[in-house]
C-alpha cells in the first residue's frame, strides 16, 4: 500500500533526456553519493520501454500464476483454468473472456476451501504462499505504475494503482495480525523468564512449537531448570500469562475479521475487475504517446526513451527522505529516543515513526525500479530482488520491516493495556511488553543507519 501513503513530486509528462554518463558518481555526502551510484551502475545499457513492458508483463503473469495456485490449493487442480491462454491472448473479447473465466466466482470458492471453516486454525502452507505471491506481484505492478507513469497511459495507471493497493493491503491484514500475535507472545515468553508460559498457537504461519507424535512421551524442556521463575518475579509471570490471553483474544478477533474481509474481497466484483485488467496487462501494456513512440520501430534520428531518469527521480526522493531522518541520534546505541511519549494517553501511533515508515515505502519503490531496469524476472517467488540490487538495500529494507513490525506490536500492547478493569499485574506486564517493543524499534533504527551508511556491495 505504498501509493496510498506517498505523495511524491510527479515527474514530467514528457520523457526526459538521457542522463549524463557521470550522473551522481562519487559526489555529495556519503549517503547520497552511495545511493546515487546504485542507479547508474545497476541497470543494463538497454533499459528502455521494452524492458518496462517486459517487466510489467512478467509481474502480471506471476499474479495470474499465484491466483491459480490460490484457487487450486482449496478447490483442486481440476477446477482452475490455465493461465496460459489469458497470458498469450491479445486484447479484445476473447482475451477478456479468458480473464473473466480465470477470476470468476470460483475464486471465492477457492478461498473458502483454502481457509476452511471455523474448525481449522490456519490455512494450508500452499494457500499462504499463494496469497503472499499475489501481494508481491500486486505491489510490484503498482510501484512500477507509480515510478514510470509518464511512459504509461495516465488514466489507466491512475485507475489501477489504488485498486492494486487495496488488494495488497486487504490480503496482508490477516498475516499481519497473525505475525503480530506471535511476536508479542514470544516476547512475553522471553520477558517472563518462565518456560511455563504457553507457546503461541498456529495462526496462519509456522510457529516454534514442537509436535509430539502419538505414543511418544514428551521430554521435559532442559532450559526449565536453567531459568526458574523466582518468587520475586511471580507477579510478572502471572501478569504475562494474563496479558498473553488478552492479546490472544483481541488479535485473534481482529485476524478473524481480516480473514472474513479477505474472503469477501476475493469474491467481490471489484477483485474480479482487477484480475481481468491484470490478465489483459499480461498480453498488452497500455503506453502513453511517448511510450508507444519508443516501443515502436525507432526512426534513425529518434533517440530511445531511457528509464533511468525516472528511476533516478525515485531514488532521489528516497535519498531526501533518508536525509531528513535523525540518523545521528539513531546511530547512538541505547539512546531511548523511541521511548519518548511512551506514556502519552493519545492512542494514535507515534508521530516519530511516520518518517521511518515513509522511508520504508520509498525504499521499496526504489528497489522495484531497479528490478525493472535490470529486467528482473518474476518467476522465482523466493527471491525478493534481482542480483543487481546490493546487499545494503536488502539489509536496510529488513531493518525497516522490523521497525514497522515492532512499532505496530508496541501499539497493540498499548491498546490492550487500555482495556478497562484489568488486573494490575496484567497492566504491568503489558507496560513492560510495550517498552520492550519500543526498544526493538530503536534497535531497528540503529541497524538501518548502520547498513545505509555502508558502501554498496553487489551480490555475486
Amino acid at each position: 500500500m505504498a501509493q496510498r501513503h506517498l505523495d511524491p513530486t510527479q515527474p514530467a509528462a514528457t520523457a526526459p533526456p538521457p542522463p549524463p554518463t557521470s550522473a551522481g558518481a562519487g559526489t555529495g555526502t556519503d549517503t547520497s553519493a552511495t545511493a546515487r551510484g546504485d542507479a547508474g551502475a545497476g541497470p543494463r545499457a538497454d533499459a528502455d520501454t521494452d524492458a518496462l513492458v517486459g517487466y510489467l508483463r512478467a509481474q502480471a503473469t506471476e499474479f495470474l500464476r499465484a491466483l491459480r495456485r490460490h484457487r487450486e490449493s482449496g478447490t483442486g487442480a481440476g477446477t482452475a483454468p490455465a493461465t496460459g491462454p489469458a497470458t498469450g491472448a491479445g486484447t479484445g473479447p476473447g482475451a477478456r473472456k479468458g480473464a473473466g473465466t480465470g477470476t470468476g466466482t470460483g475464486t471465492h470458492a477457492g478461498a473458502n476451501g483454502a481457509y476452511g471453516g471455523p474448525d481449522r486454525a490456519a490455512p494450508p502452507a500452499d494457500d499462504v504462499d499463494a496469497a503472499r505471491a499475489l501481494r508481491r506481484a500486486a505491489r510490484r505492478i503498482s510501484a512500477t505504475l507509480h515510478t514510470f507513469q509518464p511512459l504509461l497511459d495516465a488514466d489507466w495507471a491512475e485507475e489501477m494503482r489504488p485498486e492494486l493497493a487495496w488488494l495488497s493491503g486487504t490480503l496482508a491484514m490477516e498475516h499481519a495480525y497473525a505475525s503480530r500475535l506471535e511476536r508479542l507472545l514470544q516476547a512475553l515468553h522471553r520477558l517472563s523468564g518462565s518456560t511455563a508460559f504457553p507457546a503461541p498457537r498456529p495462526v496462519g504461519r509456522s510457529t516454534v512449537t514442537t509436535t509430539v507424535p502419538p505414543g511418544v512421551s514428551a521430554v521435559p524442556s532442559a532450559p526449565a531448570a536453567a531459568h526458574p521463575a523466582s518468587a520475586n518475579r511471580g507477579n510478572l509471570t502471572v501478569g504475562a500469562a494474563k496479558a498473553g490471553a488478552l492479546l490472544d483474544r483481541q488479535l485473534t478477533l481482529a485476524r478473524t475479521r481480516a480473514h472474513s474481509t479477505a474472503l469477501q474481497a476475493l469474491g467481490s466484483s471489484r477483485f474480479h475487475a482487477v484480475a481481468d485488467k491484470v490478465a489483459l496487462l499480461a498480453s498488452e501494456v497500455p503506453l502513453s504517446s511517448t511510450g508507444r513512440g519508443a516501443a515502436a520501430a525507432p526512426r534513425p534520428d529518434a533517440a530511445p526513451v531511457d528509464l533511468r531518469p525516472l528511476a533516478t527521480a525515485a531514488q532521489e526522493r528516497l535519498t531526501d527522505a533518508v536525509a531528513a531522518l535523525p540518523l545521528v541520534t539513531a546511530g547512538s546505541p541505547y539512546n531511548a529516543e523511541a521511548l519518548v511519549h511512551g506514556l502519552s494517553p493519545d492512542p494514535a501511533p507515534h508521530p516519530q515513526d511516520a518518517p521511518w515508515h515513509q522511508v520504508r515505502l520509498l525504499l521499496r519503490l526504489h528497489r522495484y525500479a531497479l528490478e525493472a531496469l535490470a529486467g528482473a524476472a518474476a518467476g522465482d517467488v523466493n527471491v525478493d530482488v534481482d542480483d543487481s540490487v546490493d546487499v545494503r538495500l536488502l539489509a536496510a529494507g529488513e531493518a525497516l520491516n522490523r521497525h514497522r513490525d515492532a512499532a505496530e506490536a508496541a501499539a497493540a500492547a498499548a491498546q490492550a493495556a487500555r482495556t478497562p478493569r484489568i488486573a494490575p499485574a496484567t497492566a504491568y506486564a503489558l507496560g513492560v511488553l510495550h517498552a520492550d517493543q519500543r526498544h526493538e524499534v530503536e534497535a531497528a533504527r540503529y541497524a538501518f543507519q548502520h547498513s545505509w551508511r555502508k558502501e554498496p556491495i553487489r551480490l555475486p
